[in-house]
Order: C-alpha cells, then sequence, then structure tokens
C-alpha cells in the first residue's frame, strides 16, 4: 500500500505535528512492553468508516486486558474530523490510527501497578496518513515457525505486539512468497499476518471460527452480520475450486498460490471488499 503524504499527522496531548515530531515518552509501557491496543480505520470519502464497530472493538479489548476504556465517540469525533481537514487527502482517501496505551511503567517489570487502570494514567495519541486500498493478488506460505495460540486472550485483540506476524511475513518473504498464512495451535488455518481469511467454495464464502485464535476483523464481523460469511473450519490445503482472499479494513488480496499449491482468481477483490464495506447488517 503507497503512502503519498511526505509527512504523516499525529495528535497527543493536544499537539498536532507529524510522526516525527510528536513523541512519547520511553517509559511509555506501549513502547516498553507492547502493552497498548490500537484500531486502524479506513477514510472513505473524507468520513471514518464503520468507526462505531472499530470503537466497540477499542472497548472490548480494552475491558479484556483489564486497561482504562479508551476515549469515546463523542469526544473523538471532532478530533477525527479536524485531522481529516488538516490531512487533506488526495481522493478523500486515508488510514487512521487510534492508540491506546496502559502509560508509563513507574516501577521495573511487567507486573500492572494496583490501581493503574484509570483513564488518567493512560497514553492516548492519533496518527492519520494517505493511503489507497490494495487489491493486488498475493503468494502465501504457511509459515512453519508461528502459530496463533487459540487460546490467549491476546488473540481477541488489536494490540501493539505484532512481532509474530514480523517474523512470519519475514520468514514468508525470505522464501520467495509475498505473505504467511499462520496455523493455530489447534492445527487449523486462521488468518495471516496482518488479514483475515476468506474462502469462496460452491458460491459460499468462508472464513475461520474466532476459536482458531483468529483476530475478530471488523470487514469479517461486517460479512457475518449481513449473512454473506460463515465460520466454518479451513484446511491447509484448498480445494479444486477455491478462491482465497485475505481482507482487512483497508485491502482485498487475491490468494494466487498457497505454499506450492496455485488457485484459480476470478473474483473481483474490490468489488467484494466495497460489497462488505457498504453492506448493512441483517434485521
Amino acid at each position: 500500500m503507497k503512502n503519498k503524504l511526505k509527512e504523516n499527522i499525529c495528535w497527543m496531548n493536544g499537539h498536532w505535528g507529524t510522526t516525527n515530531e510528536i513523541s512519547i515518552p520511553i517509559s511509555d509501557r506501549g513502547l516498553n512492553l507492547g502493552d497498548g491496543i490500537f484500531e486502524t480505520i479506513l477514510i472513505y470519502k473524507n468520513q471514518p468508516q464503520l468507526l462505531t464497530k472499530h470503537l466497540n472493538r477499542w472497548q472490548k479489548s480494552a475491558s479484556i486486558l483489564h486497561m482504562a476504556s479508551p476515549p469515546s465517540k463523542k469526544w473523538l469525533k471532532p478530533l477525527i474530523d479536524e485531522a481529516i481537514e488538516r490531512s487533506r487527502l488526495h481522493k478523500g482517501l486515508g488510514a487512521l490510527r487510534l492508540n491506546w496505551s496502559r502509560g508509563d511503567n513507574f516501577l521495573r517489570g511487567i507486573q500492572i501497578q494496583t490501581g493503574h487502570s484509570q483513564t488518567t494514567d493512560h497514553r492516548f495519541w492519533l496518527e492519520i496518513n494517505q493511503i489507497e486500498p490494495s487489491f493486488s493478488k498475493v503468494s502465501t506460505l504457511i509459515s512453519r515457525h508461528e502459530k496463533r495460540n487459540a487460546c490467549s486472550l491476546l488473540s481477541q485483540c488489536k494490540t501493539f505486539a505484532y512481532g509474530q506476524s514480523i517474523q512470519a511475513k519475514h520468514e514468508a518473504i525470505q522464501s520467495g512468497y509475498d505473505e504467511a498464512l499462520l496455523l493455530s495451535t489447534n492445527g487449523k488455518l486462521c488468518c495471516s499476518s496482518t488479514a483475515n481469511l476468506l474462502v469462496k467454495r460452491k458460491d459460499q464464502l468462508l472464513t475461520p471460527p474466532l476459536e482458531s485464535g483468529c483476530l475478530p476483523g471488523i470487514m469479517r464481523q461486517q460479512g457475518l452480520d449481513a449473512g454473506l460469511i460463515k465460520e466454518a473450519n479451513i484446511s491447509r490445503d484448498p480445494y479444486p475450486e477455491d478462491e482465497w482472499f485475505l481482507i482487512n479494513s483497508l485491502s482485498c488480496k487475491s490468494i494466487k498460490q498457497v505454499n506450492d499449491q496455485s488457485l484459480q482468481i476470478c473474483s473481483d477483490a474490490k468489488e467484494l471488499w466495497l460489497s462488505l464495506l457498504h453492506r448493512k447488517p441483517q434485521n
């Protein structure tokens, strides 16, 4: 995905600047320990898309991880609107990232301090940059070294800790592939390094269940809510007529290869992505 801005816009503690100008203390737990959560939200036609769903997931992740509640939609919306106005996004397209860390680590070690769950202890910052959604075709390698933990609460949350995804993608690239697919600890395919997996099989869209350890993606949930996607365990071996996709809020990529097996690519990934983006839930 191409970043067309020379400078990305950032806000923290009432101050606007570029991501090179705004800084956080080295005592921040998000920096030191990856102890934080974030949401990446598509800006489309200068409007944040599926904002309520993203903020609901953000709030749920904070609750799961015993963090204070992140900023509310009422507080955030004017700030987001100002960020969009300041960024002057080309074609009105951008990526908004909302960050929420547990704040400063006053004592050495990983333990959460007693009472360290107040909003004033935490740290929020916002970033926005210009992007265009990606609909490329990718080859994938099923990682031999990294597995998602199907039992971990962390698998349910979009945290700062991306070390496993970084290693899996590096493994794929070093082996001549574009992207990594991850098995979970239960042996089933669950997702890629940064996206949910969709499989089109006999005119039905399938996606691994949350029990597989996959992240509860927003676009994934859009399809489930609309009745367009069904949860199912996905074997690592594609069926002959399968079409596989990787989807998130900023992209929908057709998978052309899984390990040494080529897949057919017939569907329009962009059309699928747009249909989910604008789909209304079933009554």
